[in-house]
C-alpha cells in the first residue's frame, strides 16, 4: 500500500460495460483521481483522423502515425462547469468530439500500435504515481499498474452492452441503430482482445464483476464495499 494510505484501483473490461460510469463514481466517493484511460487513445484517434492518417480503407498509416506522435498532446483538464475532468488535444478541449461514432470506429486500430501504448502507458504512470487514483482502460491491470491493490474486471452480456450504449448516442442526437451499435461492439471486442500489444484480458488478481444485472448505483456500491476491504488489508 502506498505511504499516502491511498490505494491504486485499476478498472479494465469491455466498452459500455459501465466501467467509466463506475471508475467516475468511486474516484468521486473516495476523494481519488478519476483517469479515463480509452479518453487518451481516442484523443490520439481524433488528432489522426483529423489530419487524415488513414488509407482509403480506413487502416491506421502506421509510420505516419508514429512519427507524427512528438507533435500530440495530451492532458486533462477540470472542467467547473460539469465537475468532471475533459481530455485536451493540444490545448484544444475535445472531450465532445472524441465520443463521437467514427472515433469509436476507429479507436481499436489506432491502439494497437505499439508505440502510440508506450508513449500513453508512460503518462498513464506519471499520473498515478502518487496512488490515489481509479483509473479505467483495457490494459490498466495487466500493463500499466500491474501491482495495483485492487484490481477489477468489468464486464456485461453483449446485447445489454448495446442497448446502453445506443441510448447515450441517441441522447447526443447520434443517428444510427442497435445492429450498427452491436456490430462495432463487437469488432472492438475482437481487435482489443486479439491484438499483439496489450490485449485486454482478466488478470488472475482481479475481480470479476457482471453488470449486466445492476444499476450504476448497485455497481458502485460493490466497487466501494471492495475498495473499502482493500484499504483494510
Amino acid at each position: 500500500m502506498s505511504t499516502s494510505n491511498k490505494i491504486t484501483i485499476a478498472i479494465d473490461g469491455y466498452s459500455s460495460c459501465g466501467k467509466s460510469t463506475m471508475a467516475k463514481a468511486l474516484a468521486k466517493k473516495m476523494g481519488y483521481v478519476f483517469i479515463d484511460s480509452g479518453a487518451m487513445y481516442r484523443g490520439v484517434t481524433l488528432y489522426c483522423m483529423r489530419h487524415k492518417l488513414f488509407d482509403q480503407e480506413e487502416n491506421p498509416l502506421i509510420a505516419e502515425i508514429i512519427a507524427a506522435l512528438p507533435e500530440i498532446a495530451i492532458d486533462f483538464k477540470f472542467n467547473v462547469e460539469t465537475g468532471t475532468s475533459d481530455l485536451h488535444l493540444n490545448g484544444e478541449n475535445v472531450e465532445q468530439a472524441i465520443r463521437m461514432p467514427d472515433v469509436a470506429a476507429r479507436v481499436s486500430a489506432v491502439a494497437s500500435i505499439k508505440e502510440v501504448r508506450s508513449k500513453l502507458v508512460e503518462e498513464q504512470r506519471k499520473m498515478g504515481l502518487s496512488g490515489g487514483i481509479v483509473m479505467d482502460g483495457r490494459d490498466i491491470g495487466s500493463v500499466v499498474f500491474p501491482h495495483a491493490e485492487l484490481k477489477l474486471f468489468v464486464t456485461a452480456k453483449p446485447e445489454i452492452r448495446a442497448e446502453r450504449r445506443l441510448k447515450e448516442l441517441e441522447l447526443k442526437g447520434v443517428d444510427t441503430n442497435f445492429d450498427e451499435v452491436l456490430k462495432n461492439l463487437q469488432e472492438r471486442d475482437y481487435l482489443d482482445s486479439t491484438r499483439s500489444e496489450s490485449p485486454l484480458i482478466k488478470t488472475s488478481d482481479a475481480i470479476e464483476i457482471d453488470t449486466s444485472d445492476l444499476t450504476p448505483v448497485s455497481q458502485l456500491a460493490l466497487a466501494y464495499e471492495l475498495a473499502q476491504k482493500c484499504l483494510k488489508c
